[in-house]
């Protein structure tokens, strides 16, 4: 009697525990988890990863957490420009969230550098850097979980609200003091003075047309050639294909731009108003007939050539724009 008792019994016990068990062991290891990441971020803001702890800690469940991780390619051999500049804006966002005192463990930052995770960079299918990714604490990334830094930049601020979107973490950017603007400024203003004060029984310069149309020229020319955006927006100076290595100083897209694009730009403007500026010179001032010629040939070559590459560049971030003028 007590023999076959003893069975149902013992798979009573077990339908039981079984559940409980599992659970229980589920949440040791999320609990172990969490503590391991803790530790990391806590001597680094930005937990350095290899394959094994990518699968572990990210990729494997449970997990209650989310993760940031920034892929890039940090050594020398790679020559990646554009991952250093991101590397830092990377690390004053996640010691922002670290010495805050809203920081918990609902998200982490971390970063897989090809050298050190390539296995993780052919599981993702992974062939640019850097590229930034949040992996939720539920369910598979997905689309807008991939950070767009050809439009956006990566700029701390900007990927601050990224991950405020994703997350609904608030993240306060603070950044360390930089004297370096004050300092010029400063600088700028007192060599202005000091020209000035030898110059103060004679500032008829300050009334000469030429020098403020070539101020107000030179302003006009910085801000037409897309500066300010770049203040705003921080894109990268280039971009660079660690498969490849090609460098691109134009960004194919018509929704954003590189530093270097904006740089070309403005020296294309500029020569364009150099041109201009000879032809008019030729048509109205007194010299000798034929340096006049030269003036206007020389203004005319000007022109046509960078308005050329102008409408180029236009063509190249404006796909399907029909015309063109020397040269597609």
């Amino acid at each position: 009697m007590f023999g076959k008792l003893f069975i149902p019994l013992v798979l009573l016990c077990m339908f039981y525990n079984g559940p409980a068990g599992a659970q229980k062991k589920k949440e040791t290891l999320m609990s172990e988890k969490v503590t391991q990441m803790m530790e990391w971020a806590s001597k680094r803001s930005v937990i350095r990863m290899n394959g094994e702890k990518f699968r572990r800690f990210v990729k494997a469940p449970p997990r209650n957490y989310s993760v940031v991780i920034m892929f890039t390619a940090l050594q020398p051999q790679r020559q990646c420009g554009v991952c250093k500049q991101a590397d830092e804006e990377f690390q004053v966002l996640a010691n922002s969230w670290r010495y805050s005192s809203a920081f918990t463990n609902k998200v982490f930052f971390a970063a897989v550098d090809f050298d050190e995770g390539s296995d993780v960079f052919q599981m993702l299918s992974m062939n640019s850097a850097p590229t930034f990714l949040h992996f939720p604490a539920k369910g598979k990334p997905r689309k807008t979980d991939t950070y767009e830094l050809q439009v956006r930049g990566f700029a701390a601020e900007q990927l601050a609200r990224w991950v405020a979107d994703r997350t609904d973490v608030q993240i306060r950017v603070i950044r360390p003091p930089n004297y370096a603007g004050p300092l010029l400024l400063g600088f700028l203003l007192a060599v202005i003075g000091g020209l000035a004060y030898l110059r103060r029984h004679n500032l008829e310069f300050l009334f000469n047309k030429n020098v403020w149309a070539f101020s107000a020229l030179c302003f006009v020319l910085i801000m037409t050639s897309g500066q300010m955006w770049n203040h705003i927006r921080g894109p990268p100076y280039a971009h660079k294909n660690p498969s490849t290595g090609q460098v691109s100083y134009i960004h194919g897209s018509s929704q954003a731009q590189f530093v270097a694009e904006t740089h070309i730009v403005l020296l294309f403007n500029a020569a364009v108003t150099m041109g201009m500026v000879l032809l008019c010179e030729a048509a109205t001032s007194d010299i000798d007939i034929g340096k006049r010629k030269i003036m206007c040939v020389a203004g005319i070559g000007l022109v046509m050539l960078f308005f050329s590459w102008l409408l180029s560049v236009f063509r190249a971030k404006y796909h399907g724009y029909p015309y063109s003028f020397l040269m597609s």
